[in-house]
């Protein structure tokens, strides 16, 4: 097992977007430009959240530091998935696409975003506009069971399932079924969809998901000094009776 103690990315310095200059409110910094941050996430850098999330719409982005992926993470992640020559990647529960964009900018890989939420879904398929990269992200809308999903060679979870717990105050919003029992109608499909996909199928997990992963499933890549636990696991070969 490979685990990572350390964060070998560089932080990429940027204007502060608040500055105050003499204990006055200064005029704002000019924004940093899509091009910018995407030629920093390219090179394997890591600018700071709010250059990202300048250009989420303002609902998504104040829900951002609690429920959309770090940079940090997105940086390690797409590592892992360049190093393994990991293709494609669906994104069970992508929300405004944070994870999904800056992912395909830090790498080559294919991805495929999976929301419920109607509105954060064309979130993200603006920031895909945004920063010119349709032909390798796109976004669906639907529910994990009832969606028709693309084959992955890798499947992204930050702890989808876990909004089901949340006291009304932390959710995303109430326009969706939230409740125990479609946490566990959740949890049965993506226990099915473990058990169908291919050996050799990754799951690349953040910050858990509520779920015991199968045994076929080994953990091949950990960091632990993120703000939570990213880990990558494999499916094993079926082993002959």
């Amino acid at each position: 097992m490979l685990v990572l103690s350390e964060m070998t990315n560089k932080v990429l310095q940027f204007p502060d977007l608040h500055s105050r200059t003499n204990g006055r409110a200064a005029r704002a910094a000019p924004r940093t430009s899509p091009e910018e941050v995407a030629e920093a996430l390219s090179a394997g850098m890591v600018p700071p959240d709010a250059h990202f999330d300048q250009f989420l719409d303002p609902v998504a982005r104040a829900l951002s530091g609690q429920h959309w992926t770090p940079l940090a993470v997105v940086v390690r992640a797409a590592e892992w998935l360049e190093e393994r020559r990991i293709r494609t990647v669906v994104d069970i529960g992508s929300g405004a696409g944070k994870f999904c964009v800056a992912a395909a900018l830090a790498g080559h890989c294919h991805f495929t975003g999976l929301e419920q939420r109607a509105h954060l879904v064309a979130s993200a398929r603006e920031l895909a506009r945004t920063f010119g990269i349709e032909s390798r992200v796109h976004f669906l809308h639907g529910t994990l069971g009832s969606a028709r999903l693309p084959s992955a060679d890798c499947y992204y979870l930050y702890n989808p399932f876990e909004e089901h717990c949340f006291e009304p105050a932390e959710r995303i919003d109430n326009e969706v079924e939230i409740g125990v029992e479609r946490q566990a109608r959740d949890l049965a499909a993506m226990d099915e969809l473990l058990a169908r996909a291919r050996p050799g199928t990754y799951v690349l997990s953040y910050n858990g998901f509520s779920l015991r992963m199968p045994a076929s499933y080994r953990t091949v890549a950990i960091d632990r000094e993120l703000p939570n636990v990213l880990r990558l696991w494999r499916k094993a070969a079926a082993r002959p009776v």
